[in-house]
């Protein structure tokens, strides 16, 4: 069984004071509906569970009734901090779960080419991540922050995205690791990394982008508007 949890539990404070990205409606749908109905619509994933602030289940119910879903799923408080959030929808995961996969709610426009590549790889070697080359040129900055202190070399360098592909039996002993040391990461390839287990690059040339702030939404609604109809 294949498990998609959904990490939908931060405030997107980029977004600006009093707005909610993942309910903004884009293409005919809050951006955390499109991102749902793509895993739900996956022909590998069995079930979602959505991580959600507390107080918020009401409007993730609201959301489901509207999208026509398929898979069955169920919604879980998520934690203090994003790993604190995975390691809930994880221990929701139903009986019998062998394989995770890791979204953020605000990436809407995760293609299904994205998420069969990126569980292929994780069914491979344990591990994976979408993720795609570096086109621009990277500078990392001297400690102040104003001028640059080394050239790195782009032909090394990846975006990583999600969604991030784990067998259970890899995910839990890296969460369990990065909990009981303290240590803060910002996505759990980092936890697995720590934890000594390799994770492929699963190369996705599919647009994936993620809603962090109002610059992101004509990219996003671009991506998700479904082209014209040839003329006669």
């Amino acid at each position: 069984m294949t498990t998609a949890v959904i990490v939908a539990a931060g405030r997107g404070t980029r977004m600006g004071p009093g707005i909610d990205k993942l309910f903004l409606e884009i293409a005919g749908r809050t951006v955390v509906g499109h991102t749902w109905k793509r895993f739900d619509g996956h022909p590998e994933i069995d079930h979602v569970v959505l991580v959600v602030r507390k107080g918020s289940e009401p409007a993730f119910h609201e959301i489901g009734v509207t999208l026509e879903l398929t898979k069955p799923w169920s919604l879980v408080t998520g934690g203090a901090e994003r790993q604190d959030s995975v390691w809930n929808g994880v221990q929701a995961a139903p009986a019998g779960t062998r394989w995770v996969a890791v979204q953020d709610g605000a990436r809407p426009c995760t293609s299904k080419d994205t998420i069969s590549r990126c569980l292929a790889d994780a069914r491979r070697a344990g591990a994976s991540v979408a993720a795609q080359r570096m086109v621009d040129t990277i500078k990392e900055s001297t400690p102040e922050g104003r001028m640059i202190g080394q050239h790195l070399d782009r032909s090394r360098l990846w975006s990583v995205q999600t969604p991030q592909c784990f067998a259970l039996d890899v995910l839990v002993p890296s969460l369990e690791k990065v909990r009981n040391e303290g240590v803060l990461v910002t996505d759990d390839t980092a936890a697995c990394g720590l934890a000594g287990h390799p994770v492929v690059l699963t190369e996705c040339p599919d647009p994936n982008p993620k809603v962090t702030s109002s610059a992101d939404l004509p990219l996003v609604a671009h991506w998700l508007t479904p082209p014209p109809e040839p003329l006669p």
